[in-house]
């Protein structure tokens, strides 16, 4: 008899595989960044559609096969749909779906980067807190859950910049989206958080592009 493995996690990845089936990248709380095979989701009916979607969170049943897990139910709490009547904010989210698997392993600690990923979709429906300002704040706390990151700016900033910054790295996740900047303190915001991305993370992220592509630029690298 196979052993059920259940899981807490989100669908950060969902392509299809073979003619009915699809290839799912989870990030869990247990056993980090995983990969599952849902079997047959592309048929009519089937009971995992909804749970193979990108963005899906909640409770996941999966046992091991030769080289992945297979997924054999799920008990999803929250689809995001807010998300997909929002197409920018859709796209941030993808953009942190990205990160977060550019930054996961496997059999790691997930906990804290699933948690992150959540209340950062959760921030990019709340109207007060400019998207721009949430994707700084979710990439610079990536980088201090990945071990990555400087007490403070390297350049010369504003007192309110450093202040942010500071915040950012240190309070609780349920306290992070719960300020704004003002315009010239987040230009500097973001352009300290983007230069920390690129000594840090080397990776282009293809989600990224089309995210500045249909907002027209206003979300490239701001200038020095």
């Amino acid at each position: 008899m196979r052993d059920v493995l259940s899981v807490t996690g989100m669908v950060l990845l969902s392509a299809p595989s073979g003619d009915y089936d699809r290839r799912l990248v989870l990030l869990t709380r247990e056993k980090g960044k995983i990969t599952a095979f849902a079997h047959g989701v592309r048929r009519p009916g089937s009971s995992l559609m909804a749970a193979s979607r990108p963005f899906s969170f909640g409770t996941f049943q999966v046992y091991e096969g030769r080289s992945a897990y297979n997924l054999q139910s799920a008990q999803i709490t929250n689809y995001f749909d807010e998300l997909s009547a929002d197409m920018e904010g859709a796209c941030y989210g993808a953009y942190f779906l990205e990160v977060a698997s550019w930054l996961s392993d496997e059999n790691m600690d997930g906990t804290e980067l699933l948690n992150l990923l959540y209340v950062s979709l959760k921030a990019l429906s709340k109207e007060a807190l400019p998207n721009p300002l949430v994707r700084r704040i979710f990439e610079l706390r990536a980088m201090v859950i990945n071990g990555v990151y400087t007490q403070e700016p390297e350049g010369r900033v504003s007192e309110s910049c450093v202040y942010a910054w500071q915040y950012v790295i240190a309070t609780p996740l349920g306290s992070l989206y719960t300020f704004t900047l003002k315009e010239d303190v987040l230009r500097e915001f973001s352009r300290e958080v983007q230069h920390a991305m690129d000594e840090y993370i080397h990776h282009e992220f293809k989600s990224l592009e089309i995210l500045e592509v249909l907002s027209g630029g206003k979300t490239a690298r701001p200038v020095s």
